[in-house]
């Protein structure tokens, strides 16, 4: 008789566009479960796990999850399923159970680094802009991504700047929260928004997305509609 237990989900796993950038997802906004089989991950944009669903493939259900501090309940959308060859080769490239502190490098291939970018960005990332009063008509915008590992954010900025040619600025908090920031400024921003965006499709969160938009237009600036091909594809 055979030896019993979960059948995987999937046969195997396909390096794209799509599959990096729910990698990007899962590493900021994701859970592992310390099963070695079920995954998880929470957010409040519904849209979030609907592209996560599209993504990697999955039929599961989206349920509302009610969470936030005392005196702050807020109402999110929360999605789990179970996947053996998923949770599995997700271990073999960097993410582990309660990843949030320990989480350092991301075996991502280089040609799909900046659709997982943009999955990390999506899931933690913030996108801020304003008037700078010194100045007239000097508009500033920032680009950020934000984590509680200070190894993964010195990853990103080391691998960011090999790939995109641009260095941003790290920082941690003031207030000693153990969160630590990669900044991008105006410049950089635009040469690595090119690079994020730059994948036919192009698949992201429409919310932060539309905010970017709105924003290069004031500077006489967009987004690009995109590669002619799409990223090849690579089995593991």
């Amino acid at each position: 008789m055979g030896v019993r237990g979960p059948k995987p989900k999937r046969e195997s796993i396909v390096w794209s566009s799509d599959f990096a950038y729910a990698i990007g997802l899962i590493a900021s906004d994701g859970n592992l479960s310390s099963d070695g089989r079920h995954l998880s991950v929470v957010s409040k944009d519904r849209e979030q796990l609907d592209n996560l669903k599209k993504c990697l493939g999955l039929t599961v259900a989206v349920s509302n999850h009610s969470g936030g501090k005392a005196g702050m309940n807020r109402t999110y959308f929360r999605m789990q399923w179970g996947d053996v060859v998923l949770y599995q080769f997700l271990e073999t490239i960097g993410l582990t159970p309660r990843k949030s502190l320990t989480l350092k490098e991301v075996l991502i291939p280089d040609e799909f680094f900046f659709d997982f970018l943009r999955g990390s960005y999506d899931g933690d990332g913030c996108f801020y802009s304003y008037y700078d009063t010194r100045w007239p008509d000097s508009f500033m915008f920032y680009l950020c991504f934000v984590s509680a590992s200070e190894a993964h954010m010195v990853w990103l900025q080391e691998t960011i700047k090999r790939l995109g040619g641009v260095a941003g600025r790290m920082s941690s908090s003031k207030r000693g929260s153990g969160v630590f920031s990669l900044r991008y400024a105006k410049r950089e921003t635009i040469l690595l928004l090119n690079l994020l965006y730059s994948s036919t499709p192009t698949t992201s969160l429409s919310r932060k997305r539309l905010k970017i938009e709105q924003c290069l237009r004031i500077v006489g600036k967009s987004l690009p509609v995109g590669r002619n091909e799409a990223p090849g594809c690579r089995n593991w």
